[in-house]
């Protein structure tokens, strides 16, 4: 990677990489905080689903949980919508690992 070695270079190397403004910091963080809420909702789902496969679960706590997940979903395109992101937003690039919610 390319160093510009004139003065105050480095400086304008960081500045250029790292945008640390309210606003992008602000996103930032609610991004990878949704993110977090957004693995966990699947998570969640899949196992409700494995259970109610296995019938693991009576009618009232299978109606139960899918209010919840509902209530989650919604909540969650809400705050989306208040940080101005997509779904697409908070599915991070691990790199050689993929996509850290799946393709989609």
């Amino acid at each position: 990677m390319p160093v510009d070695e004139g003065p105050g270079g480095n400086e304008h190397e960081l500045t250029r990489r790292i945008d640390a403004s309210p606003e992008s910091v602000e996103r930032g963080l609610a991004s990878l905080v949704l993110t977090i809420v957004e693995l966990l909702r699947q998570l969640m789902e899949r196992q409700a689903l494995r259970r109610v496969e296995v019938g693991d679960l009576s009618e009232d706590q299978i109606e139960n949980i899918g209010q919840t997940l509902m209530l989650l979903d919604e909540k969650m395109q809400e705050l989306l919508e208040h940080f101005d992101l997509t779904p697409a937003d908070l599915n991070i690039d691990l790199g050689p690992l993929g996509p850290l919610l799946g393709p989609d």
